[in-house]
């Protein structure tokens, strides 16, 4: 089982982004097969920030529309969404004591908590999500 990373929807929704088609068909081949699909909340609204940002975007999503998407994403039914289990604040101290992180980071150490409690592989097209010991990650952009 896999839990997905706020930037890999992004991708998969915008289509300007050069990573757009890889994104997209990856992300419909997940939420239509068969192994269970996680949509972390964390990622699902970082989305939904990013893509309603006009800073980020000359037109950005109206929320409405950006919130729909979240909709369909979760009316898939592989998808699920991972909840913190009583282990999280254990976990998530060391996510973020061993990787010396802080700041911008916390979210990052919190998505990665997340599935190392669930013991889900987590995609994503951020690199620096190697640092978390024991955590299985891959990009499935590079694959």
């Amino acid at each position: 089982m896999i839990a997905i990373d706020a930037n890999l929807l992004v991708y998969a929704h915008v289509d300007s982004y050069r990573q757009h088609d890889a994104a997209r068909g990856w992300l419909e081949d997940q939420l239509a097969g068969t192994p269970r699909v996680g949509l972390p909340w964390s990622s699902l609204l970082a989305f939904v920030r990013l893509v309603t940002n006009p800073r980020l975007f000359s037109q950005p999503e109206p929320i409405a529309d950006a919130w729909d998407q979240v909709e369909a994403w979760l009316d898939a039914e592989s998808s699920w969404i991972p909840a913190p289990t009583p282990r999280h604040r254990e976990v998530l101290r060391t996510c973020l004591i061993t990787s010396g992180m802080g700041a911008n980071d916390v979210p990052d150490a919190h998505l990665a908590a997340l599935a190392i409690e669930h013991g889900l592989s987590l995609a994503s097209n951020d690199s620096g999500f190697a640092r978390f010991d024991g955590l299985e990650w891959f990009d499935p952009l590079r694959v």
